[in-house]
């Protein structure tokens, strides 16, 4: 199974070090928990269930991985950042008191990893997600200190993709695209999406996935109208658009393959914009290549699905960057300023609806200098069953 190597860690926290200085703090506080753990992960190969975690970098030294109570053995045996303390900051949601385990301060966290210095300046990387009990800690025992918004810092790192983060990704795309073809061997009419969604995980697990990479997506009618849902107890249909979005994890880095099929022929209406979609999904990655501004993907992407008349069916598009989370920045979108670079990876995402149905063609690329390698491609084409 694919790896990311330990020496990869230790590169990984050099040069997020060396942003963080070039951005004058004197640390970082790099959230996570149990749905995304990324950047922690990204650091330490740690990851939080049911507490929450954080790694605390200086600008210069070592690091130190902050924990709840109950996950010291766990972690012991899993982070490659050997200094570790347990906080009540980080402890489970349900806010259990701990009496008699010891626990460190942030104060404790400052005095061990940045001795004999001031912190004045520290960053706060995963802002979106960094929870009340950490700022209120942090605001009660460094009152003075500038707590700063800091992603950028991290996420310059996990954009461009190594060797081994692209060889973990294609590993997950694979085991997904294996998942699809059990779900297209045993799925009949009748069934619920929940059990459709068995038959993936199933197969998940069976070749070798840590976890799912995302909530699976398995949608019959006008439940494919939903861009972001949950299968339910819907039942599967003939001659309706069924959706599937599917993803490994593996070591960490996730997938997704997303594609609209059905069982029996569609109505011609449907037909004909599950067709498109596709189109467009293959005229996303024509676009693509290293150098080009991703503002100006997305606005020729726009031009095109306008030039063929549709429009108004469009919810948005047409790339999100994948890596560590299914759906990570950056985004594609008209207001981005960056350039695509080689080994970026974007998972080009296709969604279009009408009154009462809906689909989403799904598929990771990787950037290169003429323009992308598929990182999953068995499924680019119509499925009728």
């Amino acid at each position: 199974m694919s790896t990311i190597p330990q020496a990869e860690y230790r590169e990984r926290l050099g040069r997020f070090q060396a942003n963080l200085r070039a951005a004058g703090l004197d640390a970082a506080l790099v959230h996570g928990n149990e749905a995304d753990c990324a950047s922690v992960r990204f650091l330490c190969d740690y990851w939080p269930t049911f507490e929450s975690a954080a790694v605390f970098v200086p600008a210069t030294g070592e690091p130190v991985l902050l924990i709840g109570p109950e996950s010291l053995e766990y972690a012991k045996g899993r982070s490659t950042i050997p200094s570790i303390e347990k906080m009540v900051e980080y402890r489970e949601s349900a806010d259990p008191e701990y009496p008699g385990i010891a626990v460190a301060s942030y104060r404790d966290v400052v005095a061990k990893a940045l001795p004999g210095k001031t912190l004045r300046r520290l960053g706060i990387v995963s802002y979106s997600i960094t929870p009340l009990p950490v700022y209120m800690s942090l605001r009660e025992q460094f009152p003075d200190v500038e707590l700063v918004k800091a992603d950028d810092a991290m996420v310059s790192l996990r954009s461009i993709k190594s060797a081994s983060e692209i060889a973990c990704m294609k590993k997950a795309f694979e085991i997904s695209e294996k998942a699809i073809d059990a779900i297209l061997a045993e799925i009949k009419p009748g069934m619920t999406e929940l059990q459709v969604t068995g038959i993936a995980q199933r197969e998940l697990y069976k070749y070798g996935a840590e976890y799912e990479g995302h909530a699976l997506y398995v949608f019959c009618g006008k439940a494919t109208c939903n861009a972001i849902s949950r299968p339910t107890h819907n039942t599967i249909k003939t001659n309706e658009v069924i959706q599937l979005n599917i993803g490994a994890r593996v070591c960490g880095y996730s997938s997704s393959v997303g594609l609209p099929f059905s069982i029996g022929p569609l109505p011609e209406p449907k037909k004909r914009l599950v067709e498109f979609g596709l189109e467009a999904h293959l005229k996303t990655m024509d676009l693509i290549k290293a150098g080009k501004p991703a503002s100006q993907v997305v606005k020729d992407y726009e031009q095109f699905v306008q030039k063929r008349g549709f429009r108004q069916y469009m919810l948005y598009g047409p790339c999100h960057g994948i890596g560590m989370m299914e759906v990570e920045r950056p985004w594609m979108e008209s207001t981005s300023a960056y350039d695509l670079a080689e080994n970026m990876t974007f998972q080009v995402d296709t969604f279009f609806y009408d009154k009462d149905f809906g689909l989403r063609w799904e598929n990771g690329i990787r950037v290169t200098q003429g323009g992308v390698e598929r990182l999953s491609q068995r499924y680019l084409k119509m499925v009728q069953i």
